[in-house]
């Protein structure tokens, strides 16, 4: 069935890594270096400030928000008071600072980097890294430009798109946190996931090109929505956990630089199957 879908911010540069957090809609403007919120109304507010591009969020079992900053080669954790604290240091995985990150239920936190200087630097294999209290190890090697990246419900599976590839991999967490060896979750023919998203039947939504897909363990697509422009990230949200939220902007023009016009939109179609952490 055709998906309704809907414009529910637009006016900003590169957007990714959306979450929805306590109510709202948490992305990343890379751009323009800011972090925003979306409340169900469409009521914009910046929550804070981080220069870096990339930069990628998600929150401790406690609430605190954590933060990739690629361009310090280091992950934040913001205090009480709205300061950033260093969690910790990541230079020792790579000189070049990570990309996406995702909190297991036990509150092992794994991050990726692609590790080599894009746009327009010769590819490299990059990697997937553990990091347990405030220590970085790398878990998972050889991945074609590592990007968004899930984890189960019952903390045992890893799932992360690589762009490259075309594929999403999967991984079996192990008690030290450690990961196994990838196998194929999903492989594709018409582009490389970026961000990904979980829902309730083990389903996970994807950015593919100019569109989203819902695909099962296998490949199998189940749906697409069409999109008038590049689709980054996708995220699963609202009151009863059955909005999707569609990160999208030209490409690559988003990268062009806040001198330039935005072209970044958030779209939202509702579908029928919630988010994984929703009953």
């Amino acid at each position: 069935m055709a998906r309704v879908v809907e414009t529910v911010a637009e006016g900003i540069y590169l957007r990714e890594s959306p979450r929805w957090h306590e109510g709202r809609l948490w992305f990343a403007d890379w751009v323009a270096e800011k972090l925003f919120t979306l409340g169900e109304g469409g009521e914009k507010r910046l929550e804070a400030s981080i220069a870096s591009l990339p930069f990628s969020i998600d929150w401790l079992p406690d609430g605190r928000l954590l933060v990739v900053n690629a361009r310090r080669n280091l992950l934040e954790r913001r205090e009480a008071d709205g300061s950033f604290a260093v969690h910790a240091d990541l230079s020792n995985l790579s000189k070049r600072g990570c990309n996406e990150i995702v909190v297991a239920p036990n509150g092992d936190i794994y991050v990726n980097n692609i590790d080599f200087e894009f746009p327009g630097g010769e590819f490299r294999p990059g990697f997937i890294a553990l990091v347990r209290d405030g220590v970085g190890r790398r878990v998972a090697e050889g991945l074609a430009f590592p990007n968004g990246m899930a984890i189960t419900p019952d903390g045992r599976t890893l799932i992360c798109g690589e762009s490259y590839s075309k594929r999403l991999t999967a991984y079996a967490i192990q008690p030290d946190g450690s990961l196994s060896e990838g196998r194929v979750w999903a492989q594709f023919e018409d582009g490389g996931p970026d961000g990904i998203c979980l829902d309730a039947e083990g389903a996970i939504w994807t950015s593919l090109g100019p569109r989203a897909v819902r695909v099962r363990e296998g490949g199998e697509i189940i749906e697409r929505i069409e999109l008038d422009r590049f689709c980054f990230a996708t995220m699963l949200g609202g009151e009863d956990g059955r909005t999707l939220f569609m990160m999208a902007a030209d490409w690559p023009g988003a990268i062009a630089g806040p001198d330039s016009a935005p072209t970044g939109r958030v779209y939202a179609a509702r579908i029928d199957v919630p988010h994984a952490g929703y009953p």
